[in-house]
């Protein structure tokens, strides 16, 4: 049932692959394409040239690029120079970027050539990062390495490629409720793990599919399908840059592709593209798979009944290397279910007192399994309050049917997930309270018939003062990624709070369904 098979060192599984199918393509996206050779090639060279440059065991090592093969490539190559592999995303805002270099104490950085300045700016406030790579053929600024001939040609040493699987390799910051965002330490036993007991057997990913991705590569889903579960089985993918309804069904057309993996956020717009139209036949797709967020019943229903290809969801979050459980092909499903625990994996319900609750009842959804993280990057306390016993705390609520099928109904963590994206409410509010007119505040995630939940934030004036919320909303701008920006300010009198200080969210929401309702039906 595991393929255990596929668990080895990033660079044994490249040499493998470059050896059974040189010529076969891995990655391509807009630019360019890369065989396995040249993957396997491309990677040990900019591994030679990071320990070249003073990259040791352990260092940790940021991307920052847009979705492309050089992605992948210095995501492998880190891992190959025995470093750890630290994606921001592309589109952070500067704060964002500088906290990940911080906290992770990153001593080098791949960077797109639009990153240069930003980056250089913020070397000289962290003297700790010491090497810059831009990702085009030629940079000519001083102190910047040009990626390109990096990748090219080798350097004087030999890729580490240690076979050490338990050693950190990545570094994926992920959204808590505290607000400050939390760097989840994952190895690549754990993520290869998740490869070879769900995708290879639940998705029957393998060596004959061609996968679509328009998933961003710095989130822990994507990482872990699109680029470890690539490479395990020596699989091709296309990779787009971002999603884009008119480019996924451009690519569709073509009848090239056999996996198709999204979010429901996408998969909406897919539908709602081609419905209406000229019917529209996904040929040669033999499967889509959703996960980052909850996938509404009626739109997995919608979507098989217009495309004629089963969707599959599951459940996955970055402290478990992603999969939780998943949807089998092929199987009666309860729509609206996230699937059954992936094989291997120990899940429990439990009450507020740690016992398993009957089934059919609401309990926090705890795992137990070897794709656990190791913790939370230097947050002990964090940690210890997320694996209690060698059991993580997900801080999610499900309900169990008879047959084992899992349904996630709520959340006792507060994340407010915008298309899969997670927005924690502390960081919202942190960006809202620096507002100079801004006295008190707290941030809500409200009902989107699109996205899920789109960002809200209730503020109290500071000393009367008047509240522009376009002010607000661009001062959030600055600070906070598009889509973590509140989509609405609503001015109130008070924050309700319990004895203790937490903020009472539910009673801010009832003041504002009506309001945010009339917002969402005009979307």
């Amino acid at each position: 049932m595991i393929h255990t098979e596929l668990i080895e060192p990033v660079g044994a599984l490249l040499r493998r692959h470059a050896t059974e199918r040189p010529t076969k393509v891995a990655f391509e996206d807009a630019r360019q394409a890369m065989t396995y050779a040249e993957l396997e090639r491309s990677t040990a060279n900019l591994a030679s040239h990071l320990q070249d440059h003073g990259a040791e065991p352990g260092d940790k090592v940021a991307l920052l690029l847009p979705n492309c093969v050089a992605w992948v490539a210095s995501c492998l190559a880190t891992v190959r120079a025995g470093c750890v592999s630290v994606p921001i995303s592309h589109d952070a805002t500067e704060a964002e970027i500088r906290y990940r270099l911080e906290d992770a104490g990153c001593k080098a950085i791949v960077c797109s050539a639009q990153h240069v300045e930003l980056v250089q700016k913020l070397q000289r406030e962290l003297p700790g990062l010491k090497t810059i790579y831009a990702a085009s053929a030629d940079v000519p600024t001083a102190g910047v390495l040009a990626l390109v001939p990096q990748l090219a040609s080798p350097g004087e040493a030999e890729p580490r490629d240690s076979g050490d699987l338990d050693a950190t390799a990545f570094i994926v910051y992920t959204s808590g409720t505290t607000g400050r965002a939390k760097g989840v330490m994952l190895t690549q036993r754990s993520m290869l793990w998740v490869v070879a007991a769900c995708w290879a057997p639940i998705a029957n990913l393998s060596d004959k599919d061609v996968v679509l991705s328009p998933l961003p590569l710095f989130h822990s889903y994507a990482l872990n399908l699109c680029v470890l579960g690539v490479i395990a089985v020596g699989a091709t993918e296309y990779i787009l840059e971002r999603y884009s309804t008119q480019e996924v069904v451009a690519q569709l057309k073509t009848g090239r592709y056999t996996l198709m993996p999204a979010v429901p956020t996408m998969f909406h717009y897919l539908l709602e593209a081609c419905r209406g139209k000229e019917h529209f036949e996904a040929a040669g797709i033999r499967r889509f798979i959703s996960a980052g967020a909850i996938m509404p019943s009626s739109l997995n229903r919608e979507f098989e009944a217009y495309f004629g290809v089963e969707l599959l969801d599951g459940y996955g979050i970055t402290e478990t290397s992603t999969m939780v459980t998943m949807n089998w092909p092929g199987t009666a499903r309860p729509l609206g279910s996230c699937g059954l625990p992936v094989p291997g994996l120990a899940v429990r319900l439990v009450s507020l007192d740690g016992k398993d609750v009957p089934i059919g009842e609401e309990g926090e959804l705890i795992v137990r399994g070897p794709n656990l993280m190791q913790g939370y990057l230097n947050k002990p306390a964090e940690t210890a309050a997320a694996l209690v016993d060698g059991w993580y705390r997900t801080g999610d609520l499900a309900r169990s049917d008879p047959n084992g099928f899992l349904t996630i109904t709520g959340r006792l963590k507060e994340l407010i997930i915008r298309g899969g994206q997670n927005i924690a409410p502390g960081e919202v509010e942190e960006a809202v309270l620096s507002f100079p007119d801004v006295l008190d505040c707290a941030a809500l995630g409200m009902p989107h018939k699109h996205l899920g939940e789109v960002p809200v934030i209730c503020v109290v004036a500071r000393d009367g003062r008047q509240i522009d919320p376009d002010s607000i909303k661009q001062h959030c701008a600055v600070l906070l990624s598009s889509y973590k920006v509140p989509q609405s300010v609503h001015v109130v009198s008070a924050i309700p709070r319990t004895g203790s200080g937490k903020v009472m969210r539910f009673k801010l929401k009832e003041q504002l369904a009506a309001d945010v309702q009339l917002l969402v039906e005009k979307q």
